[in-house]
């Protein structure tokens, strides 16, 4: 109720009181940031419904677990390789030199009530997180999600893979046990193989000759400030883009390039992505519990004289190390200098291979011309050439991270350590190839049987006779729904070249950038690289019942 004046008129600037001190303290907070106007345009967003989209939750909700027990890890951690002696509860390792690194960790791990456990969520929480990114990008991949007007938030995502790499590498080199330096070791050797610069760059981050005194204060700076705050960054860049461009979403009755189609982010959303975090949260702890990873104590502090046989990065690392297992020592000699192809080779291969897919987006947006935003996903089947493309990298991927586990694998099933580097070798070419056609005869096998189930229907196992004595199978047609989503998708047609000659008969000049884009066009979208849906004169022919049962 509106305050009066004595004069019979309303007092200027008043408004009903609010009914309680948290309304009054909402009511302020409002005037000076306008957060309730914000909140009323954003929290009602429409998120679409979808097991795939949660892929991006998990990347989230590990990001935050590894922020929460990192703090918690850095109160108790010293990043210093002064040498001590350890005389702590482990006794295995009573009276040894160690880095005080080492020492605390395995404070943080004995003595430190519920360290062990942090530690061990904290190194679990990162191994899901890079194998969530690394899903979460190739189902952003293969349904074609990158594409405009999402070409920006490709390479932010990216980014994020990426300084994940790096990031984990640097948190489990932070120890200083064997295991990590021996990995650091790899690392020095990688740097040292830097033609002109290696030995220059060796010094500079190590402070001197390997290992020296400072490489773990640095990397501990690296590793909780440096890269946390720039990924950071990028993650709420990421976010934002994905609220502002809207949401992605699978074709379906209703859904358009204009609409989305799902549930409120406010409660029906948030309740669900709660509740997800909590299990996701549940599901760490619980690995963490059951299975031990980086158990420095039975690795011991770093030697630079020694290296544990079995010594593994973390998976995500696994094909950087393969490229160097397998690849033949070759050195060239030349004006006094000597280039260790050994390592360059390995060392060009490492960024070139996580860069091609990075740019996959922008060569298929090259290659079709298109300018259009895309708010629907493809099925990956409906992209043959796309999805055998991502396939074959993966599987790329895959052989090199088999070579950098070699050793392993020789011990584990008997097996000729040689014989394992030379299929690595030869796989690298080889698989590549082949899961390239395989895919691609997969996804056109798939058109064809969607193309049959929209042209007869499905198979009901009715068997009918029929009057002249054949039997058949009884198809049933499919549900309109049904229908819309097998047909929904778009088939582009491949660039023509322009003609010979122009409208004034002058042989015109094509350029060698405009044959080869026809002819990746032709590759993509040309005769035997889709399979042509079905028309409506054809459904309408068969569904009338001409030759249909």
């Amino acid at each position: 109720m509106s305050s009066v004046s004595t004069s019979g008129k309303k007092a200027i600037g008043t408004r009903a009181k609010p009914a309680t001190k948290g309304e009054a303290t909402a009511d302020w907070i409002d005037g000076r940031l306008g957060l309730y106007s914000l909140a009323k345009s954003n929290l009602r967003k429409i998120f679409p419904d979808h097991w795939s989209f949660m892929l991006g939750e998990i990347c989230l909700y590990t990001f935050i677990i590894i922020i929460l027990t990192g703090v918690y890890l850095t109160l108790f951690f010293k990043p210093s390789m002064g040498e001590v002696i350890y005389n702590g509860s482990y006794a295995p390792l009573d009276g040894i030199k160690v880095s005080e690194a080492y020492q605390s960790t395995l404070n943080i791990s004995f003595e430190v009530r519920g360290g062990l456990l942090i530690r061990q969520i904290h190194h679990w929480a990162a191994i899901v997180f890079v194998a969530a990114m690394f899903v979460h990008m190739m189902r952003v991949f293969f349904t074609g999600a990158f594409r405009k007007p999402r070409e920006i938030n490709w390479l932010f995502g990216f980014s994020l893979l990426f300084l994940g790499f790096f990031d984990g590498f640097l948190g489990y080199s932070l120890p200083d046990d064997l295991l990590s330096g021996t990995g650091i070791r790899f690392m020095e050797g990688a740097i040292l193989g830097v033609p002109l610069v290696g030995t220059y760059l060796s010094f500079f981050i190590f402070g001197g000759e390997f290992p020296g005194t400072d490489i773990v204060p640095r990397f501990f700076t690296i590793h909780v400030l440096l890269i946390p705050g720039i990924m950071l960054g990028l993650l709420v860049a990421h976010l934002i883009l994905v609220v502002y461009h809207k949401h992605t979403q699978w074709a379906g009755p209703g859904k358009t390039e204009k609409n989305v189609v799902g549930m409120p982010f406010m409660p029906v959303y948030m309740a669900k992505a709660g509740g997800f975090f909590f299990l996701v949260f549940g599901i760490i702890a619980a690995m963490s519990a059951i299975a031990s990873v980086n158990p420095i104590w039975a690795y011991g502090p770093y030697r630079p004289d020694q290296v544990s046989t079995d010594a593994q990065p973390d998976w995500y690392m696994g094909f950087a190390e393969g490229l160097i297992r397998v690849m033949p020592g070759w050195e060239i000699r030349a004006w006094g200098h000597t280039l260790n192809m050994g390592i360059f080779v390995p060392l060009v291969l490492f960024p070139l291979v996580l860069f091609a897919i990075a740019l996959y987006p922008f060569i298929e947006n090259w290659i079709t011309g298109d300018k259009r935003e895309h708010h629907i996903l493809d099925r990956p089947r409906n992209a043959p050439v796309r999805t055998a493309i991502g396939a074959a990298w993966i599987s790329l991927y895959l052989v090199l991270l088999s070579g950098g586990g070699n050793d392993l694998i020789a011990t584990h099933f008997h097996l000729s350590l040689n014989d394992i580097t030379y299929f690595v070798r030869a796989g690298s070419f080889i698989v590549p190839v082949i899961v390239f056609f395989v895919t691609k005869r997969w996804c056109l096998g798939l058109q064809r049987r969607d193309k049959e189930k929209v042209l007869h229907g499905r198979e009901t196992g009715v068997i009918k006779r029929l009057p002249h004595g054949e039997f058949v199978e009884v198809h049933a047609q499919l549900p309109q729904e049904q229908l819309y989503t097998l047909t929904a998708h778009e088939q582009m047609e491949p660039v023509e070249l322009p003609a010979e000659v122009d409208e004034n008969g002058v042989a015109r000049k094509v350029g060698v950038m405009t044959k080869t884009r026809a002819k990746l066009s032709e590759g993509y979208f040309g005769e035997g690289n889709q399979i042509p849906k079905p028309t409506p004169e054809e459904h309408k022919e068969i569904t009338s019942g001409h030759g249909h049962h």
